[in-house]
């Protein structure tokens, strides 16, 4: 297992991300896996160097969470995260909560959750429990349920018998719920998130691709306050 390098603090600000992207959020993420790029989809954006950038957004779409948010929002904000991770711990309860109330709740951005499991097993097995979770229509609600019971790295809180014990407090059929863990069931999406992760040559948690309206992807690294985001949601709204 890779060692889990900190996300890099506060102060880094946005990155832009050389990407220029086909329109392919239009059918928006209604299920579980992201749909594949539609056949017919209008190439011309992508003449200079077309196969390598296909290439970088499918690995932003592929093996995410279900959408918060509406399908209809015009940016799309994706995290890599872990849930064991501090930062990212940092992020859901100083930065997230703003975010969820002035571009979620108001239609203007969207958010999914890509697993970069970097820090240990218990990593795995909480992500993993996440899609479990969503069997029953409930992934943010675990999602939550995680981060509000983090307790540090590697020091046991999200143990099986922990995460059996936030199904329940989420309201989820223990049974199935268990029969789902015991299976592996969502494994290879866990680990498939963990590769687009490396594949993008992320090295910490969290990081953040930001889609905007024009297709235009930008980045920003480790958990920003608040202020870095807006400023970034408000001048691709605008462009």
């Amino acid at each position: 297992m890779k060692i889990h390098l900190p996300s890099i603090g506060i102060g880094i600000g946005a990155i832009a991300v050389v990407i220029v992207v086909i329109s392919l959020f239009g059918q928006g993420f209604s299920n579980h896996m992201i749909p594949t790029i539609p056949q017919g989809t209008d190439n011309t954006t992508l003449q200079n160097d077309a196969s390598s950038q296909k290439v970088s957004m499918n690995l932003l779409i592929e093996n995410t969470s279900p959408v918060l948010g509406s399908n209809d929002a015009p940016i799309t904000m994706i995290e890599f995260g872990d849930y064991q991770c501090f930062y990212c711990n940092q992020f859901y309860h100083n930065t997230e909560p703003d975010i969820v109330k002035n571009y979620i709740d108001t239609g203007k951005v969207r958010m999914v959750f890509k697993d970069f499991v970097i820090i240990g097993q218990d990593s795995v097995n909480a992500a993993h429990a996440t899609h479990c979770a969503q069997e029953q229509g409930k992934f943010w609600e675990y999602h939550d349920v995680l981060y509000n019971n983090w307790a540090g790295e590697n020091t046991g809180w999200a143990s099986s018998n922990n995460l059996l014990k936030f199904a329940n407090d989420v309201g989820l059929n223990a049974t199935q719920f268990g029969q789902c863990m015991s299976e592996s069931r969502y494994i290879s999406t866990v680990q498939g998130s963990l590769s687009n992760a490396k594949d993008l040559g992320l090295t910490g948690t969290p990081d953040f691709f930001i889609i905007a309206p024009d297709k235009t992807v930008s980045k920003i690294v480790g958990a920003q306050p608040f202020d870095v985001f807006d400023e970034l949601f408000k001048s691709k709204l605008k462009s």
